[in-house]
């Protein structure tokens, strides 16, 4: 059985130390050795969500304005993004990814734990000098130089600092792409990671002028009738299990190719279903299985507290959070969910 995690959420003590004061000079370092009229490539992992985006996108307009270096921004995968994180501050940044660079002189990376997440620009990680700058546990610390802090609330927090060290002054756009980080991260501050330090930080980013319930609308209360439709339909299906994960439960349910063509809906509107599970209070566990192919899923975990779904998901070739975590499963809606079911005792 997974260990059972104190409901209140982990210490300072349980998580990895942040960066290092060497890890934080090297990178700086090797940001300000970008020569004049260098190009510096920032990647993040395919299917963005809100940290990884503005996260990337926010680091990329403080870098742009220092001056003197040229900037592309991409990702894996579908370019295709949810309308809630259209128009972000530097999209003009994004670029397909079979063209951006391929011997830019320094990379950065946001929000990636590992690097299948970059799937084929993994490789432009190679460099001794790629900075990784990330929040998860799971990370696993390819690249060369990493900035990861287990213990921030999001990657924007960490993004934060960077730019504070490079004398970066927050303005409204980069504040937008921080904040949308930072909110869809903390579930808008509902999570553990929320701290006090993560409240002070909303502050200085709201101070630049940016209108959070503007914000808020578009990432979180903005949705298509087909969807609301779809969503109706995959909750129908929802299966309980009180007795799963030692006694805690565990709720799942899936959603199919055939259920976005029926509602005529793409399939980034799945991203927030998983809220609507995991309100269920008779589980601590909850499991949403998206069809990306015939034969795989894209899998979303969420816990209260009591089961720490990284380990589960990790043990399945994904990554992720405690209490957040994923992973991309092969095989049938059953064999999938015995599996997770079987690793959570």
């Amino acid at each position: 059985m997974i260990a059972a995690p104190s409901p209140a959420g982990p210490t300072a003590t349980d998580l990895p130390a942040g960066p290092t004061p060497g890890e934080w000079s090297s990178a700086v370092a090797a940001i300000e050795a970008v020569p004049t009229g260098g190009r510096v490539l920032l990647l993040c992992h395919v299917n963005p969500d809100g940290d990884a985006l503005g996260s990337m996108l926010g680091f990329g307009l403080g870098l742009r304005s220092l001056g003197g270096r040229s900037i592309q921004a991409t990702f894996p995968g579908s370019q295709d993004l949810p309308p809630s994180l259209q128009g972000m501050p530097g999209a003009e940044l994004l670029v397909p990814p079979d063209q951006s660079w391929t011997d830019p002189d320094l990379v950065l990376c946001f929000d990636v734990a590992a690097a299948s997440r970059l799937g084929p620009l993994a490789q432009r990680m190679d460099s001794s000098t790629a900075i990784v700058v990330d929040h998860h546990a799971s990370n696993t610390r390819f690249g060369g130089i990493h900035l990861v802090d287990p213990g921030a609330a999001a990657t924007s927090v960490v993004v934060d600092q960077l730019l504070g060290r490079l004398g970066v002054p927050l303005d409204e756009q980069i504040a937008e792409c921080l904040y949308i980080a930072l909110v869809t991260d903390t579930g808008s501050f509902r999570f553990d990671m929320t701290t006090p330090a993560v409240h002070e930080l909303a502050a200085r980013l709201l101070a630049t002028g940016i209108r959070p319930a503007e914000i808020s609308r578009r990432v979180f209360d903005s949705r298509p009738f087909g969807a609301v439709r779809l969503f109706g339909a995959v909750l129908q299906r929802s299966a309980l299990e009180p007795a799963a994960a030692g006694g805690r439960g565990l709720v799942w349910t899936y959603a199919t190719l055939a259920d976005l063509e029926t509602y005529g809906q793409p399939p980034y509107v799945l991203e927030a279903l998983i809220d609507s599970v995991r309100c269920t209070v008779e589980a601590d566990v909850s499991c949403v299985l998206k069809q990306v192919t015939p034969t795989s899923w894209a899998v979303s975990m969420r816990s209260k507290g009591g089961v720490d779904v990284s380990q589960v998901a990790v043990s399945l070739g994904g990554g992720g959070h405690r209490l957040a975590a994923g992973f991309t499963g092969a095989g049938s809606v059953e064999e999938i969910v015995a599996a997770i079911r079987a690793r959570l005792g």
